[in-house]
């Protein structure tokens, strides 16, 4: 099976870092896109911005932090699980937050799978090494619609 694309939504450089070395070492993507807030997921999903010119394939998966600057997870996951566009995209929440409001929040708004970091270095590189496994590589997505290109959103 091809591996595809995955979007990492992470303000942690340790932890984006960790995760891209751990989906190229296992092959489990073929490009990883690191974004470090929700404003800069939000600008590349809906082509504005710096990311108005790329290309109109969309992720795989999207590996998704909750909490970061500008705009955090909640929100963009709010927002892309609420346009059709995107709703068939997996979803996976990774974050530190073990708050049962984060977690029931989530699913609310149609998270995929919501996962706590890993502590430990060897955890933490198992955690992504399965989560790349299984989105990126065994899970099938629907094909038609939710990955037609589609004009910018406005801003």
């Amino acid at each position: 099976m091809k591996p595809k694309k995955i979007l990492l939504v992470d303000d942690s450089p340790r932890d984006t870092e960790m995760a891209i070395n751990v989906l190229q070492q296992y092959n489990l993507a073929n490009e990883v896109t690191a974004l470090r807030d929700g404003a800069e997921a939000l600008d590349y999903m809906y082509r504005r911005g710096e990311f108005a010119t790329r290309s109109n394939s969309d992720p795989a998966v999207i590996l998704l932090d909750l909490k970061m600057p500008r705009v955090d997870g909640l929100e963009v996951l709010r927002q892309l699980k609420a346009d059709p566009r995107f709703r068939a995209i997996p979803i996976v929440v990774m974050t530190s937050s073990r708050e049962d409001q984060d977690l029931n929040k989530c699913y609310e708004l149609g998270v995929n799978a919501y996962v706590v970091k890993p502590l430990s270095f060897h955890e933490f590189i198992e955690a992504v090494k399965t989560l790349g496994a299984f989105w990126a590589v065994l899970n099938e997505l629907p094909t038609g619609g939710s990955h037609a290109p589609m004009p910018p959103s406005p801003p």
